[in-house]
């Protein structure tokens, strides 16, 4: 069934419930907001934020003097049905994250979720978003790309992932802390190949820095790979065939599978799901687990 929500009652009709509005808010650079955004954000009864104190220094710098409540991850499940009862008392009322596009690796979808289940209105105020604004200076292809959120900070995770993106030809787009950026781009080039990387770093702030090239090259340019600040890593998708499977890199995979799996895995199970990492097929990988 298709929902429509209209964006204002029918004529005659009273509104029953308030607006959740979805504000982005700047990456860095505080000037980085939209008229639109500002105006939302005084107009709202309430302004729920990932960080109050890092929102609070917007709301100053603009002179918003709408109260304030935290919704972070670790509350958000309880503290969304408080903002839902606002909500359904009439009362507009507005999130934002920390920087940028609320949701995109940060809360917010509980709050959406429950927002919309409840037949409230929910009105993206669009802005600021990390992902988007390293994209569009990379020089890797805009058309067509996938965006990934933060690596796996464990390296065999993070391998098993890259692995199973090794056919994919899109951009390749991720979310990666500063202290694991240097073993990441590491396995990027030891999984994906020495693809063409760009390290994205403090955009918009005054230390901006774009990290060009190929993954070894990137990362011998980072010296002892200190870096600091938030850090948006974009991988240039595949080009030209795969790269080949040995039988003991397949196995040794299928292996590392039903070890993580922490279940017992059926040859079937374990061919399908290393043929979807691999691009390789089903049935040359479940040959080669019957007859090792």
């Amino acid at each position: 069934m298709i929902e429509k929500m209209s964006a204002k009652p029918e004529a005659g009709e009273p509104e029953k419930a308030g607006t959740l509005y979805v504000v982005a808010t700047p990456i860095g650079n505080l000037e980085d907001i939209t008229l639109r955004a500002i105006r939302i954000l005084k107009d709202v009864r309430l302004i729920a934020a990932e960080d109050t104190r890092r929102t609070r220094i917007l709301l100053d710098k603009y002179l918003i003097s709408t109260p304030l409540t935290s919704l972070y991850d670790q509350n958000e499940a309880k503290k969304s049905g408080l903002l839902i009862a606002k909500l359904l008392q009439g009362e507009d009322v507005a999130y934002v994250s920390d920087a940028g596009t609320p949701g995109i690796s940060d809360p917010g979808y509980i709050l959406v979720r429950d927002a919309l289940s409840q037949g409230i209105r929910v009105a993206p105020i669009p802005g600021a978003s990390a992902l988007i604004a390293a994209l569009s200076v990379s020089g890797l292809p805009m058309d067509t790309f996938i965006f990934l959120g933060f690596l796996p900070s464990k390296s065999i995770r993070r391998r098993q992932l890259l692995t199973s993106l090794r056919a994919e030809e899109r951009t390749l787009i991720f979310y990666e802390s500063p202290h694991r950026l240097l073993a990441s781009l590491n396995d990027i080039a030891e999984v994906l190949g020495d693809r063409e990387v760009v390290v994205s770093r403090e955009m918009t702030k005054v230390y901006e820095e774009f990290l060009r090239g190929s993954a070894a090259e990137v990362t011998a340019g980072m010296g002892n790979g200190s870096v600091k600040g938030e850090v948006t890593l974009i991988v240039a998708g595949r080009t030209g065939e795969v790269a080949e499977y040995s039988d003991a890199e397949l196995f040794s995979l299928c292996g590392q599978l039903r070890r993580d799996a922490g279940e017992e895995l059926s040859l079937r199970d374990t061919a399908d799901r290393i043929a979807r990492q691999t691009g390789v097929s089903r049935r040359r990988i479940y040959r080669l687990l019957l007859f090792p």
